[in-house]
C-alpha cells in the first residue's frame, strides 16, 4: 500500500511561518491529475522533484519531459552526502566568482544539503531508499549525448487490436501525421482540409489496420505509390496528383537523408512498458531530455510520446489507485487556450480519460496566461507559486474560475489574497479532494538540485544512474527494425591513437557563408594562465602541442535608450559567445549571457589568426547563411524583448534616473530638487508672512510714536495741574481770589491725557502679542513645508522603459573563431580555452 507523498509543512498564510505541521498528500488523488504554476525562483522545480521523489518512494514508475534540462536533477541523490560526490556537478565558472575552489563549493554544498534534508526529517536511509526503489535513466532523443530512442517503433502498427479501437487508433494517427508534418514545416494544418494529412492518414490505417508496421521508408515510397486507389470518391491521382505527392515525398525524405536525423532512428524502441519497468520488474523515472531540440522537433516527440503512452495506457485494466505519471516540465506552447498545435489533442484525451486507467498528468508551467484552463478543469489538483505580475494573477484566478466551476463556486477575493502571500518555495494547495485550500512550504528536495544540465553532462548523468543503452532490451518491442551499436569503452579509444599526438583539425580555414560576419577572438592568456581562469588543472608531463580554433556564434547589439521624458539618453551594449549552437540554429540566448564579463568589442578581435594554429569543421548551423539570417533575426528580437529598462522615478518632482544613477544619487537627486521646491514655497510663504508682520510692526511704531506723545502731554498735564493747584492755593491764603473750576478743569484734561497713554500701552501690547503669534504661525508652517518635502523626496517608484527597434543595432553577428590551447596529456588531447 502507497504512503502518502510527504511534500513539507503547512504555512499560517496570516503570518508566512509554518506551523510545524507536515503536508502528506494522499497519491491516489494524483489519478486527476495535477497543475503546477509559479514563476521562475519560485520553487516550482523544486516542488516538482519532491513530487518525483515521492513517487519513486513508492514505487511508482514515471515519464518525465524536460525542456530546459533541469529536471536531470532527478538523478543527483547521494546517500553519503559526501563533498565528492557533489564535486562533479557544482559549476566551476560560479566557484571561481565567490573566490572558492569547486572543492570548497561541493564541501559548503553538502553542508547545506545535509542540514537542509535534517531541518526536513529526511536521513541517510531515505535517501538510500531513493536510489535503491527506482532505476533512474535519461533519453535524448535526436542525440546520442544520452540513452538514444528510435522513433520508428512510433510509426509501428500499435499493440492493441485494430477492430474495437478505431476511434482512440486514428486519433492517435492524426496526432502523428500532424507531428511528421510538422517536420516539414507544415503547422497549423486542418487535418480535415489538407490533402497531406488526408493521405498519409489513410496510408497509416491501411498499414495500421492490417497489423503491418511503417517505416519513414515505406511512408514515402508509399506516398508515391498509395496502396489504395480512392481517396473519398475521388481517385488518388485526381485528389493529389502524381507531380504534387513526389514533392511531399522529396520533403519528407530530406528528413531521412539529413545526418542530423539518424540519431533518431537509433536506439531503443519507444516502448512504454520497457520506459516504465526494468525487466525485473523494478519501475523506472525515465526523463526525456529536449532542451537541445528545435520547437517543431519537441514538437514532434512530444506528440509522439503522448500517443504511445495514449495506447499502452488502453491495453492496461482500469484502477482507482495511481499507477504511472507522465510529468511534462513548462507546457506552454503544447496546450494552448487558442490554436491547435499536434500536442494538444493527445494531451486532452488523456487528461480526460487517463484517470481511469491510474495514469496521472502532472503538468507544470511559469506562464499561466497561455494555457488552456478548459482542457485543465479536468485537474483536481492545483500548486500555485508565487507568480511575476498581476497579469499573470488575473488570469490564473480567472483560469481557476472556469477549472473548478463544477467543483463550487471559487471565492477570488480569498484566493487573491493568499496567492498574493506566497513567498518563496511557498505553495498554495488547492485539492478538489479536500474541504479547503491549504498553503505550505516545500521540503528540501533529496536530488541535489544544480540547475539546467548540458548535453554534455548526461552521460555523466547515465552514468551515475547506472543506465546503459537497450538496458530494457529484454522488453523491447521484436519489431523493432534498428539496435543501437555499443560505443567502444573510452580505454580503447584511448589506446587507439598514436603516440605522437598531432595537432586537431586543419591548416585550412573552411569558408564562411557568404554575407556572414568572421570574427578572430584573441589568444588572452596564455596556458598556464588559461588553466587557472578555467579551473583547469594540467596534468604532469602534457606538453603543449599548439593552437586550435573553434568556431562559435558570435553576436553582439548595441541598443540606445532615448527617452526624453525620463530624461534618459544611454547605451547598453549585449554580447553573447555561443559554443556548440544547435545545428537547427535554436538558441536560448539568455544561457549565454554572462553578467560578470564586459561586452564583446569589435576593436578587441584580432584581425587575423595566429598562423601556425589549426581549424576545427564549421558545422551547421554556422555553415548555412539562411539559418544564421533566421538566428540573427531570432536575436534581435530576443534583444527587443529583454532589453527593458528600469527607470527609477519621483513624479512629484519630476525627477528620473537609469541604471547609470545609483540609488545614493538619485537620492541625493531628489534630494536637492525637493530642496529647490522647498525654498520656491518657503520664499512665497515668507513673503505673506513677512507683509503682514511689516505692517503690524508699521502701525506698532505709530503707536509707540502716539505713546510718546501722550505721555509727554501726561507730564505737561500734571505740571500745569500743578501749578494751577499751587496758584489756588497761595490766592486762598493771601486773599486771592481764583477760580476752583479752573483746576478742576486742569485735573479733568491730566486724567484724559493718563487714559490715552493706558489706551496706548495696551494697543502695543495687544500688537506685541499678535506679532509674536504670526512668527509662531510662520515657523509651524516652515516645519510643515520641510517635513512635507521631505516625505515627497522620498517618494520613489520604478517605471519600465523599452527601446524603440529601431535603436537596436546589431553590429557583430557571425562566426566567431576561438583559440584553444591544446595539451598532449598521455596521448589524449585536452583543449583549453585561450579566451575567456
Amino acid at each position: 500500500m502507497s504512503e502518502d507523498f510527504y511534500l513539507g509543512h503547512i504555512v499560517d498564510p496570516s503570518t508566512g511561518e509554518k506551523t510545524g505541521e507536515k503536508l502528506h498528500y494522499d497519491p491516489g488523488d494524483l489519478t486527476t491529475h495535477a497543475v503546477i504554476v509559479g514563476m521562475t525562483g519560485s520553487g516550482k522545480t523544486g516542488l516538482c522533484l519532491d513530487l518525483m521523489e515521492e513517487a519513486a518512494l513508492n514505487k511508482v514508475p514515471a515519464l518525465m519531459l524536460d525542456l530546459k534540462g533541469d529536471i536531470t536533477n532527478a538523478v543527483l541523490h547521494f546517500p553519503d552526502l559526501a563533498p565528492a560526490d557533489f564535486e562533479p556537478w557544482v559549476n566551476a565558472d560560479e566557484a571561481q566568482r565567490s573566490g572558492k575552489s569547486v572543492a570548497e563549493v561541493a564541501a559548503d554544498t553538502a553542508n547545506l544539503w545535509k542540514n537542509g534534508l535534517a531541518g526536513s526529517d529526511i536521513g541517510p536511509d531515505r535517501l538510500q531508499k531513493l536510489k535503491d526503489t527506482t532505476q533512474f535513466a535519461v533519453y535524448t532523443p535526436g542525440s546520442d549525448a544520452g540513452l538514444p530512442i528510435s522513433i520508428l517503433s512510433s510509426l509501428a502498427a500499435p499493440a492493441i487490436p485494430w477492430a474495437g479501437n478505431e476511434e482512440n487508433l486514428r486519433e492517435r494517427i492524426s496526432s502523428t501525421v500532424t507531428a511528421i508534418l510538422g517536420l516539414i514545416g507544415m503547422t497549423n494544418i486542418d487535418p480535415v482540409r489538407s490533402r497531406e494529412h488526408i493521405l498519409l492518414s489513410n496510408i497509416f490505417e491501411s498499414a495500421w489496420s492490417q497489423a503491418q508496421d511503417l517505416d519513414l521508408g515505406e511512408l514515402i515510397m508509399q506516398v508515391q505509390n498509395p496502396p489504395f486507389e480512392k481517396l473519398g470518391v475521388f481517385d488518388v491521382k485526381q485528389f493529389f496528383p502524381d507531380k504534387d505527392r513526389f514533392d511531399l515525398a522529396i520533403s519528407l525524405n530530406n528528413i531521412l537523408a539529413s545526418p542530423a536525423f539518424q540519431s533518431w532512428i537509433k536506439g531503443e524502441p519507444l516502448d512504454i512498458q520497457a520506459m516504465m519497468y526494468m525487466p525485473d520488474g523494478k519501475p523506472r523515472h525515465t526523463i526525456f531530455y529536449l532542451a537541445h531540440l528545435s520547437e517543431d522537433e519537441r514538437m514532434f516527440f512530444v506528440t509522439l510520446l503522448y500517443g504511445a503512452v495514449e495506447t499502452w495506457m488502453r491495453s492496461q485494466a482500469g484502477t482507482s489507485s495511481l499507477r504511472a505519471i507522465v510529468y511534462f516540465d513548462e507546457i506552454f506552447g503544447y496546450l494552448p487556450p487558442i490554436g491547435n498545435p499536434p500536442s494538444k489533442e493527445p494531451m486532452l484525451r488523456m487528461l480526460k480519460q487517463a484517470r481511469a486507467f491510474g495514469v496521472a498528468q502532472v503538468l507544470a508551467t511559469q506562464n499561466p496566461v497561455d494555457v488552456d484552463y478548459k482542457a485543465l478543469s479536468n485537474a483536481g489538483t492545483w500548486f500555485i507559486g508565487k507568480l511575476g505580475t498581476e497579469q499573470d494573477k488575473a488570469r490564473l484566478l480567472d483560469g481557476l474560475e472556469t477549472a473548478m466551476a463544477d467543483s463550487g463556486a471559487l471565492d477570488k477575493r480569498e484566493y487573491d489574497k493568499l496567492i498574493s502571500g506566497l513567498g518563496k518555495r511557498v505553495f498554495l494547495l488547492r485539492n478538489v479532494h479536500e474541504k479547503k485550500p491549504v498553503t505550505f512550504g516545500t521540503r528540501w528536495a533529496m536530488n541535489y538540485l544544480a540547475g539546467p544540465m548540458t548535453r554534455t553532462q548526461i552521460p555523466a548523468l547515465n552514468k551515475l544512474a547506472g543506465a546503459t543503452a537497450n538496458m530494457s532490451a529484454e522488453r523491447s518491442s521484436a519489431r523493432t527494425e534498428t539496435s543501437s551499436v555499443a560505443a567502444p569503452p573510452a580505454a580503447s579509444l584511448a589506446a587507439a591513437q598514436p603516440a605522437g599526438l598531432e595537432l586537431p583539425g586543419s591548416g585550412t580555414r573552411a569558408a564562411v557563408p557568404g554575407r556572414v560576419q568572421e570574427f578572430f577572438l584573441p589568444v588572452k592568456y596564455d596556458l598556464d594562465e588559461a588553466a587557472d581562469v578555467s579551473g583547469r588543472r594540467i596534468p604532469a608531463g602534457a606538453e603543449s602541442i599548439g593552437l586550435v580554433y573553434r568556431p562559435v556564434l558570435l553576436a553582439r547589439a548595441d541598443v540606445r535608450y532615448n527617452q526624453r521624458k525620463y530624461g534618459v539618453n544611454m547605451e547598453k551594449a549585449i554580447s553573447v559567445v555561443v559554443e556548440e549552437p544547435d545545428r537547427r540554429g535554436f538558441v536560448d540566448w539568455e544561457d549565454y549571457i554572462n553578467p560578470d564579463a564586459a561586452p564583446i568589442n569589435e576593436d578587441d578581435m584580432d584581425r587575423r589568426p595566429d598562423p601556425d594554429a589549426n581549424f576545427g569543421e564549421l558545422e551547421a548551423p554556422l555553415s548555412d547563411s539562411k539559418i544564421f539570417g533566421s538566428m540573427k533575426k531570432d536575436f534581435t528580437d530576443w534583444v527587443y524583448r529583454g532589453s527593458e529598462l528600469m527607470v527609477r522615478a519621483n513624479e512629484q518632482l519630476k525627477v528620473f534616473g537609469g541604471p547609470d544613477i545609483s540609488e545614493e544619487e538619485f537620492e541625493e537627486m531628489c534630494g536637492e530638487a525637493a530642496k529647490e521646491k522647498a525654498k520656491a514655497e518657503y520664499e512665497k510663504v515668507s513673503k505673506t508672512y513677512d507683509k503682514k508682520m511689516a505692517s503690524l510692526e508699521k502701525k506698532l511704531a505709530k503707536e509707540k510714536r502716539e505713546l510718546e506723545e501722550d505721555e509727554a502731554d501726561l507730564a505737561g498735564r500734571r505740571r500745569e495741574e500743578g501749578l494751577k493747584h499751587i496758584e489756588t492755593v497761595v490766592g486762598m491764603v493771601f486773599g486771592r481770589r481764583r477760580s476752583v473750576s479752573s483746576s478742576m478743569t486742569k485735573r479733568r484734561m491730566t486724567s484724559r491725557a493718563k487714559a490715552d497713554v493706558e489706551e496706548s500701552k495696551d494697543e502695543i501690547a495687544a500688537m506685541q502679542k499678535e506679532l509674536e503669534a504670526l512668527e509662531d504661525e510662520k515657523d509651524a508652517l516652515v516645519d510643515e513645508l520641510e517635513e512635507k518635502w521631505m516625505d515627497i523626496a522620498e517618494d520613489v517608484t520604478e517605471i519600465p522603459i523599452q527601446p524603440y527597434k529601431k535603436d537596436i543595432l546589431v553590429d557583430m553577428f557571425g562566426v566567431g573563431w576561438m583559440p584553444y590551447h591544446v595539451i598532449d596529456d598521455d596521448g589524449r588531447p585536452v583543449e583549453i580555452a585561450a579566451y575567456q
